[in-house]
């Protein structure tokens, strides 16, 4: 881990409202030149504490007009059948996050699906029929009150 200066934060901070600010934007808000700018983003790139970049897409206006949690819990935790169960939780592309989880739920999945019908068939065709699976429950989001938002840094 590398020790951040108040530079640092700031520009993690910027970076998170806005992944394309520039560092001539950068330099004239934090007072340092832009190649300073770019070479201390570089190394907070190198240490990981940049992952990437990523635009943020409207569900809704790609058409997946339902988002769920849906939580799972196992029957069984034989490593073999949690193998085949996280790899199509990986795979299933209306899955966007999945967190395991202490509690009654195993895992935390977070689904985008174009419809109910959508949703029903990811829970009872996918999910329920796995072998290590032994109850699917889900939560339907009606609104989002806050979107994903930065950390607090």
């Amino acid at each position: 881990m590398i020790k951040l200066d108040d530079i640092d934060l700031r520009i993690l901070t910027a970076l998170q409202s806005d992944a394309h600010v520039t560092a001539d934007t950068l330099s004239t808000d934090l007072g340092l030149s832009a190649s300073q700018i770019g070479r201390r983003r570089q190394r907070l790139e190198a240490a990981r504490l940049i992952e990437g970049y990523r635009a943020r897409l409207n569900p809704g206006a790609l058409g997946l007009n339902v988002q769920a949690f849906v939580t799972v819990q196992m029957a069984t935790h034989a490593p073999d059948k949690v193998q085949t169960f996280t790899r199509i939780v990986k795979l299933r592309p209306e899955i966007t996050s999945a967190w395991t989880m202490t509690g009654d739920a195993d895992y935390l999945l977070r689904v985008y699906c174009a419809d109910l019908a959508d949703l029903n068939t990811l829970i009872h065709q996918v999910l329920l029929p796995h072998p290590a699976v032994a109850r699917v429950q889900s939560q339907i989001v009606m609104d989002q009150l806050k979107a994903d938002g930065p950390l607090p840094i």
